[in-house]
């Protein structure tokens, strides 16, 4: 029988990577305060991801709930969602031709347990001109994100060099998911028709 899936976020970039792991689920989003006073930014995503897997699953003890976090960090700071456009522009300034880190925290809780982790991808933007960091914050882009910009969208012309999971950047890192999901009982792609490999088939 196929778990009760629930995705603990309201993210339509999570709902659309999960759907393509080929998973049936429904959205309840969190109203976990995201927070903090964690300093460390990977221990921040882990501990924001379990806190919304939480608070869902309370109300739906029978499910398996999976919740993500994003953060990102530069020279040590956390850099979270630009308030307005001006703000954006100074993250962008600040990620201009530097790296920066992304850390997406992901936890399933299901009945019996809790299992979660977390993904590091580093990010290194192109030096960004002023026009350009005018005209990508105009974009509204970025107002929704961590860091102030959606790689996934026009904000991938910022960027020269990814070192990890791109999946990560954008919020919801595959391999873990992927992982953490088999492990509580949910099929993923194939697995939920019965597909299985067939040996010397081409």
């Amino acid at each position: 029988m196929t778990p009760d899936v629930i995705l603990a976020s309201g993210s339509p970039r999570r709902r659309e990577l999960l759907s393509n792991l080929g998973v049936t689920f429904r959205v309840v989003v969190s109203g976990v305060d995201e927070e903090s006073p964690e300093a460390d930014p990977a221990r921040l995503a882990a501990d924001l991801a379990a806190l919304k897997a939480a608070s869902v699953s309370r109300e739906h003890p029978g499910a398996v709930v999976i919740a993500a976090d994003t953060v990102v960090a530069a020279d040590g700071a956390l850099l979270g969602k630009p308030v307005d456009e001006a703000e954006n522009r100074a993250f962008l300034r600040r990620l201009s031709g530097r790296p920066h880190q992304v850390y997406t925290g992901v936890t399933v809780a299901f009945p019996g347990g809790t299992a979660g982790g977390v993904e590091r991808t580093d990010v290194t933007f192109r030096e960004l001109t002023d026009g350009e960091v005018f005209h990508y914050a105009r974009t509204g882009e970025g107002l929704d994100k961590a860091g102030g910009y959606g790689i996934q969208g026009v904000g991938m012309a910022l960027v020269a060099r990814i070192d990890g999971d791109y999946s990560n950047v954008v919020g919801f890192p595959l391999g873990l998911v992927v992982g953490l999901l088999r492990g509580a009982g949910v099929p993923v792609w194939g697995e939920a028709a019965g597909v299985r490999e067939v040996r010397g088939a081409p």
